[in-house]
């Protein structure tokens, strides 16, 4: 990835150096924006138990990645837009910052791979799938995001960077063969893979979902057919010794209450579908773990991915097209544009998370009350 002053058209000479108030101002503020909401996930996982699951194990990853973006690669990028776009810390300060940059892009884009990889291995192949602990399969998969990603960065480290009439001025990747294959291995390939794996996963979801009804289906027939043959068994006038049975589809959160399994004395008590319970064959009970809350927190992830496609794509197209295309003249506004665009994508996961997820939302609350409160108390006793 190449910053703002990196934004220049490659062999065109740098930007005029100029202080840039409002990029810094933005860029304290997207700072603080990113740490505070991706430190926030962290916290939440790992000390709320209804968030304790796999698929947020590797959602802490991804915001531990986009954490260190914030730390190590922003404040540099937005000391270089306050400058105008001119880069006055050397080189080597460059190629580390390109580095790290590389790297932590590459790493939030291979961990929401892994995220499409173990959500399809939760749906397709669910007897295969541990819910409730990180297993050898898991870790690996959480290991090999960064791996891969330090290989993709690897280059810039070892001083591909490091050309014949490189400008001093200058903080951008150097090598145009390199732009190329660092797009491809961080975006053009992971993404499509990424979407293929969510399709088939959503698929698979589908023909849970009807097969579940089904089952609902093929129980209720059996149940009226049941009361009808116990009905029709017993003399005229007599009560049936089944209660009957209501037809309704189950619903997706318990009565709060607690009373809809118990109905007034004084009527006839009836039976809900939705309160039977049948036990699965054992074949299909880890299909069956696929509750209410997994399906939702699945919808969630979707939404990630397509942010993340909304905000990066329009930086590696311009990325690869400057690199190959020396005839091509991208503005440097432009090119501004699509790299602050990237970077406010690593503040938008947590702000996903609060909006959809009851559980990310219910913490987020409670945190902030009691941070709130707690500065109250603070206050009162100064």
């Amino acid at each position: 990835m190449e910053m703002t002053g990196n934004a220049t058209p490659v062999g065109s000479p740098p930007l005029a150096a100029g202080h840039n108030v409002a990029a810094l101002l933005l860029g304290v503020l997207l700072i603080v924006v990113i740490i505070a909401g991706n430190a926030l996930v962290c916290i939440s996982v790992l000390t709320e138990k209804a968030l304790k699951t796999t698929t947020n194990y590797f959602i802490v990853s991804l915001a531990v990645a986009d954490l260190l973006l914030a730390v190590l690669v922003l404040p540099l990028f937005v000391y270089s837009e306050f400058q105008g776009g001119m880069w006055t810390l050397g080189t080597g300060v460059c190629d580390a910052l390109m580095s790290m940059d590389v790297m932590l892009c590459t790493a939030s884009i291979f961990n929401l791979c892994a995220i499409s990889v173990d959500r399809f291995i939760a749906v397709l192949i669910p007897l295969n799938y541990n819910r409730k602990h990180v297993d050898l399969r898991q870790t690996v998969l959480l290991l090999a995001t960064w791996v891969l990603a330090l290989a993709v960065a690897s280059p810039v480290m070892l001083g591909i960077n490091n050309v014949a009439g490189r400008h001093p001025g200058e903080c951008k990747l150097e090598n145009a063969d390199y732009v190329l294959y660092s797009s491809v291995c961080s975006f053009f390939i992971p993404c499509p893979i990424m979407l293929l794996l969510y399709c088939g996963m959503f698929r698979g979801l589908r023909r849970w979902e009807e097969a579940r009804k089904a089952r609902l289906r093929r129980s209720i027939q059996a149940c009226r057919k049941l009361h009808e043959a116990n009905a029709a068994s017993l003399p005229a006038g007599l009560p049936p010794l089944l209660p009957p049975v209501i037809e309704r589809e189950p619903a997706e959160e318990p009565d709060p209450t607690g009373t809809a399994a118990f109905p007034p004395p004084s009527r006839v008590p009836t039976v809900s579908f939705a309160e039977m319970k049948f036990k699965p064959e054992p074949r299909r009970r880890s299909r069956a773990k696929i509750n209410t809350r997994e399906r939702k927190a699945m919808k969630v992830l979707p939404v990630v991915v397509g942010v993340f496609l909304l905000c990066w794509t329009p930086f590696f197209v311009l990325h690869i097209v400057r690199a190959r295309c020396q005839a091509c003249e991208i503005p440097p506004a432009v090119m501004s544009v699509a790299t602050w665009l990237g970077y406010v994508n690593s503040a938008l996961n947590p702000i996903i998370y609060t909006v959809f997820n009851t559980e990310f939302r219910r913490f987020f609350k409670n945190f902030l009350r009691q941070c709130c409160t707690f500065r109250c108390h603070a206050a009162s006793a100064g």
